[in-house]
């Protein structure tokens, strides 16, 4: 429950914070494989503002009724205070999972 309220909190504070013009905020690098909604996934992207993300996912059990996306990735952002932060997540049919970490103050 601790974790869920950080990371609540965390991403409320990440949209608050004053909005960059996005007309100056460019992708730097970009990567996507796979991505055509069969089997599984893979992206990630880096933005001029240093937010990054990055995801892949595995079909699992393919064909059953127990078929499944197997999802694990992270982004990053700096949040209002100056400080950036890395939120790593997994997400499976048990749920999402993320683990928020302090990257630099």
């Amino acid at each position: 429950m601790k974790t869920i309220l950080i990371f609540v909190t965390v991403i409320v504070g990440a949209f608050a914070a004053p909005q960059v013009n996005p007309n100056e905020i460019t992708i730097i690098k970009q990567e996507e494989q796979n991505n055509i909604g069969v089997g599984g996934y893979h992206f990630s992207y880096e933005q001029s503002d240093g937010q990054k993300r990055e995801e892949t996912a595995e079909l699992k059990n393919e064909g059953t009724d127990d078929e499944s996306l197997d999802v694990t990735g992270s982004f990053s952002f700096t949040a209002p205070d100056g400080h950036t932060y890395r939120v790593d997540y997994t997400a499976d049919k048990d749920g999402f999972h993320p683990t928020i970490n302090l990257v630099s103050k």
